[in-house]
């Protein structure tokens, strides 16, 4: 779908950046354990960003808006999303704020990972800014729970204009939380969260509960799939996931996230959205680290030409 003159963006994030300070062992240690580190890297990282770069490798063009300081770890993540071709023009820098700082522990052996964070000094959105205009010049609006009033603003002047906002909600004790889901047509949440929330029993029965009128809900499943309840039927569907083999699934729902904001903004069906995105967030668990692994675009087409599964 071609871009109008008044669409500067494909993708529009405001959210959660993060420095991540992988650490690679054999395996996760029992208490009071000394371990080898195999090998350690520093990545950007953070449910926003991690989605935008995503989506910018995958074809679309995107820009970060949210706030971020002056300090080191700043810079480290302005550097990157520059790198990837994301603008970010439209940042707001305020002299403490800070991104997320984490250390992942990476198990090799059952290819799994431990987040640890620090929040001190993260802001995400500002309460007052992108510019309407900023906006409402984007085909996606991309939104998380950092800086949650920046988000409802973001949220009503996108939602307002037509703009599709897609939502990357982990938790429901943020302040306003239900307020922000409310204004999110597609929700896409992973199975350990929906059901939780819902108090459901299977991710197709939160997917339902999770459903209304003008809403996309996805609820992924890991590596068993997804189920999506789509804005015209609250009954469920299954997809199936792309079976690979797994190196690190740092970062893979975040992926999935950005890759499926980047096939909204194309102007694609729901079933093709949701096979791109599974086929970006498989394609990352092949490969370790958490941005580092995300596909190109050439790299998915030439996955997807060969593979018949999902």
């Amino acid at each position: 779908m071609p871009r109008t003159p008044k669409e500067r963006f494909d993708v529009l994030g405001l959210g959660c950046t993060a420095v991540d300070d992988l650490l690679y062992v054999d395996a996760y240690p029992p208490a009071d354990a000394k371990l080898r580190i195999r090998r350690r890297e520093r990545q950007c990282g953070g449910l926003t960003a991690t989605a935008l770069v995503a989506a910018a490798r995958l074809g679309a063009r995107c820009a970060y808006a949210g706030v971020l300081g002056d300090d080191e770890d700043s810079r480290f993540v302005l550097d990157t999303l520059t790198r990837e071709g994301i603008d970010t023009r439209h940042v707001v820098r305020r002299k403490h704020a800070r991104p997320i700082r984490s250390v992942i522990l990476v198990d090799e052996t059952h290819k799994t990972r431990n987040i640890f964070y620090d929040t001190a000094g993260v802001i995400g959105a500002s309460p007052d800014g992108p510019s309407e205009k900023n906006i409402r010049s984007s085909r996606v609006l991309f939104v998380d729970l950092w800086g949650i009033d920046g988000m409802i603003r973001a949220a009503r002047i996108a939602r307002a204009a037509g703009i599709p906002i897609v939502g990357d909600l982990e938790r429901s004790n943020a302040p306003r939380f239900r307020e922000l889901l409310r204004l999110i047509d597609h929700l896409i949440v992973p199975e350990d969260f929906a059901c939780s929330f819902t108090g459901s029993r299977d991710a197709a029965s939160a997917a339902t509960k999770l459903w209304q009128k003008d809403r996309v809900v996805v609820v992924t499943c890991g590596a068993r799939g997804c189920c999506a309840a789509t804005s015209s039927t609250a009954k469920a569907t299954e997809f199936s996931a792309f079976k690979v083999k797994v190196v690190d699934t740092t970062g893979c729902g975040d992926v999935f996230h950005g890759a499926y904001a980047a096939a909204l903004a194309f102007g694609w069906p729901l079933p093709a959205r949701i096979r791109f995105a599974a086929a970006a967030a498989a394609l990352k668990a092949t490969k370790p680290g958490g941005q580092a692994g995300i596909p190109l675009r050439s790299d998915l087409e030439k996955f997807l030409t060969a593979r018949r599964d999902p």
